[in-house]
């Protein structure tokens, strides 16, 4: 069986089960600069302007550069940056199945040794959009110097850029660029625009730029919603590649639910190019509410739910739904917790209509997202989509979220680290060890030195990066965290998640 790659499209056209793209897209100019590599990305964002090409109305393609040591081009390379976006699961509510060929992606920059190409990307006049996807952690304002080969942070990457930009077109207003960072952060356009500005200054460039860059580029707060497991494991991926016809090492799969929202005006909609391709890609001048929605129950739930799982030895998201006490936690987390704690005005019942969407989108078994993939960066996580509902429902009820109370719990104890391997901490669960993917991890090590539970829950309550502010003097939460502790100590993961459902339904 052959690889996927441009020649093996003429052999596909009459394959039924899959859409290939025309052999006019290889024409087209290149018109987005995208900042990673991984599935989401080509899952949502790419899938939309893989969508327009089709339709022949965006007519652009994507230059992608890869910023992290992690995994290598070859396959991009050998496969001529194609790649099969399998999706699976019901639409309205009848099984439903799609393989698309995306030939989105012209081609992958790797920007530690090929960083000219990018900067000489700056020079080409078709570039008009620039996506990212960093995680929480990529947007944050470290020292960073833009002339160096490459700039150390994404922030500092993308004002290099802009500098080439603005140095080859004279300050045009013309060659401004819409951006739109997809990072899971609340307003994530404004606050890269901050960040970059403040580089800005402290690398000494000049007003003029300065003022290019506020008056005629776009920072564009977005929010994305899809489930995109990615790649999936070896059996069912050697199943779909019997069902195509071909091997594809960047095949990746995701539901079919996808959303899109970009807060913009008429203006951005036609600098996007791409609006109205599908119902999915939303552009407003309010985005908080899809914001809210999909921040705080589907992402909220994927996180407290994350490292519970892993302990309870769940590996994927529809395995544990399909167990009558983790989907039990997770309803009654979203339904008595969450949908009333949100941080936002909302229209009555639409957060409880939301919720059971995310539920049945979690018991797809076709996505095989991995709990593992969804711990990566768990401390920015809670902070930044569990934090403000656990602190909005001790405000508004009086007490502390009890669900939310044990998912902190299983957060902890997930971080407990049992062995140490140079600068890297391994977890260890149901006999097996688990890389702990985290800034945080050395924190954790230090504190689960202490003697105490109570007195290492109380220190590791205290510190207000992770929790936002200081919480160790919530004796209620000190106490409840602690008791949990014990009982993941005693009694392991999965009996103390039965014991906690039981007690939950009594009340």
């Amino acid at each position: 069986m052959n690889y996927l790659f441009r020649e093996k499209l003429r052999q596909l056209r009459n394959h039924p089960g899959v859409i290939v793209p025309p052999d006019t897209v290889f024409q087209l100019p290149e018109k987005v600069l995208q900042f990673g590599t991984g599935a989401f990305l080509r899952g949502l964002s790419d899938f939309f302007i893989d969508k327009a090409n089709r339709q022949g109305v965006f007519n652009g393609r994507i230059v992608v550069v890869k910023s992290t040591s992690k995994g290598d081009l070859k396959a991009f390379e050998r496969q001529n940056n194609l790649y099969t976006l399998c999706t699976r699961g019901t639409v309205d509510g009848k099984p439903a199945a799609e393989n698309i060929i995306s030939s989105a992606i012209s081609r992958v920059i790797y920007a530690k040794t090929q960083w000219s190409l990018v900067l000489d990307l700056a020079r080409n006049p078709a570039i008009s959009i620039v996506i990212s996807n960093t995680t929480e952690t990529g947007i944050q304002l470290v020292q960073d110097d833009i002339y160096q080969w490459p700039p150390v942070s994404f922030p500092g990457k993308l004002l290099a850029f802009l500098y080439a930009r603005y140095v080859a077109f004279s300050g045009s207003p013309e060659r401004g660029v819409v951006i739109i960072p997809t990072e899971l952060i609340t307003d994530n356009g404004r606050k890269l625009e901050a960040i970059v500005l403040e580089l800005a200054h402290r690398n000494g460039l000049e007003g003029a730029f300065i003022d290019w860059i506020e008056q005629h580029n776009h920072f564009c707060n977005s929010l994305v919603d899809r489930i995109v497991p990615g790649k999936p494991e070896e059996t069912t991926h050697k199943l779909l590649e019997e069902e195509l016809g071909y091997q594809d090492e960047l095949l990746i799969t995701a539901e079919h639910y996808h959303l899109w929202a970009i807060e913009g005006d008429e203006t951005i909609r036609q600098k996007i190019g791409f609006y109205g391709i599908d119902a999915g890609l939303v552009i407003e001048p309010d985005i908080e509410l899809y914001r809210e929605l999909k921040l705080r129950l589907l992402n909220g739930a994927h996180t407290l739910g994350s490292g519970l799982a892993h302990l309870c030895g769940f590996k994927t998201v529809a395995e544990a739904m399909s167990n009558a006490d983790f989907a039990a936690f997770i309803t009654d987390l979203m339904l008595t917790e969450i949908v009333p704690a949100i941080p936002y005005p909302l229209p009555d019942g639409l957060a409880v209509t939301f919720s059971m969407q995310v539920i049945e989108r979690f018991k797809n078994l076709h996505i095989q997202h991995q709990w593992l993939n969804i711990t990566q960066n768990y401390s920015a996580k809670i902070l930044a989509r569990v934090v403000p509902v656990f602190s909005n429902f001790e405000k508004t009820r009086g007490t502390i979220p009890e669900h939310i109370a044990f998912g902190y719990a299983a957060y902890i104890w997930y971080m407990k680290p049992a062995r140490k391997d140079g600068d890297q901490f391994y977890g260890q669960s149901n006999g097996e060890y688990y890389l702990i993917n985290d800034e945080k991890a050395a924190f954790f090590h230090q504190k689960w030195q202490m003697g105490s539970l109570y007195d290492m829950v109380k220190s590791i309550l205290k510190e207000s990066s992770i929790w936002g502010k200081d919480l160790s003097k919530t004796e209620p939460l000190v106490s409840t965290i602690a008791a949990h502790l014990q009982s993941f100590k005693q009694n392991g993961a999965a009996a103390t998640l039965k014991m906690f459902v039981a007690k939950a339904e009594l009340v």
